[in-house]
């Protein structure tokens, strides 16, 4: 049975029990883009869905069934991106000046892709105008920290309960980049899982999730070109007994780009990702739970 706890800008699926010491996230495939938001982009409400991991969290929404809550958020990415440091800003966005503790230059915010994005993922820049700091921080406050307060209350819990947790970020790529501006050298694999180059999670973990979707026909990449983002950087710290892995679904397995509708591939990957589930979930953890002194906030 499921237990749904939501709010506004977050829902925990959770089980009745939870029994496996495996938590589920999808950071990106909230739907709740406000009139306000709406009105203050200069793109159209499909323009905008561009950057969602769309359906993500109805794939993976039998985690539960399996003994492990699914955290998913309410908002969209295009609005507060929550797989980024909590104020990652690209000045240019603002009428004001930033406080010092906002980070300013990093590969993201270059790219137009900080905490409050200034462009959807095809590129095309979301806003009319500037807005104020205040406006972001509230956005912020409103929705990314809840989004991981959720989160690491749930980590803690479960280290708490069984020794270790493992975190699967769940995510969606796009087939194509468009603008080019991250040009993969050779075709995308159909899933891409990263664990940070094997820092954020024990090697074996994702060789179970490589093998299974191996055995389903998927072909699978490591690290290529998702290593992992700030979610599996931040909480992923094995010595601690917290392991992050991060998985990437190529959309044109299940959906339809342009459109941003379900397509026929969709129940099929369902059944697969059931697997997959199923799979991360019947590892035996014990063999990974080493001692320490501190556990990963």
């Amino acid at each position: 049975m499921t237990m749904p706890i939501s709010t506004s800008s977050i829902e925990i699926l959770a089980p009745t029990i939870q029994s496996v010491p495996v938590v589920f996230a999808s950071p990106h495939s909230g739907l709740n883009y406000s009139k306000a938001f709406i009105e203050a982009s200069k793109l159209s409400p499909r323009q905008l869905r561009q950057s969602e991991d769309s359906f993500v969290d109805e794939i993976f929404s039998s985690a539960p069934e399996f003994g492990a809550p699914l955290l998913r958020a309410h908002f969209p990415r295009a609005f507060v991106d929550p797989n980024r440091s909590a104020y990652e800003l690209d000045p240019a966005m603002f009428s004001d000046s930033l406080p010092g503790y906002v980070t300013t230059k990093t590969p993201r915010i270059m790219a137009g892709l900080g905490t409050i994005p200034r462009v959807v993922a095809n590129g095309k820049d979301i806003y009319h105008e500037q807005m104020t700091f205040d406006e972001a921080k509230q956005r912020i406050e409103d929705n990314y920290f809840p989004y991981h307060e959720a989160l690491s209350r749930l980590l803690k819990q479960t280290r708490q309960k069984f020794g270790m947790v493992l975190l699967i970020d769940c995510h969606s790529m796009p087939s194509a980049d468009e603008n080019r501006q991250n040009h993969f050298s050779a075709p995308l694999a159909d899933i891409v899982l990263g664990d940070c180059h094997g820092r954020s999670c024990d090697p074996t973990i994702t060789d179970a999730a490589e093998q299974i979707c191996r055995e389903m026909g998927l072909s699978i990449a490591r690290n290529k070109p998702y290593a992992g983002g700030y979610t599996t950087k931040h909480y992923g710290q094995p010595k601690y007994n917290v392991h992050g892995l991060q998985i990437e679904i190529k959309r044109s397995l299940y959906m339809d780009e342009l459109r941003i509708e379900r397509g026929p591939g969709l129940a099929p990957l369902i059944r697969q990702m059931r697997r997959l589930i199923n799979t991360m979930t019947s590892i035996d953890f014990s063999t990974l739970i080493s001692p320490t002194l501190k556990a990963a906030e």
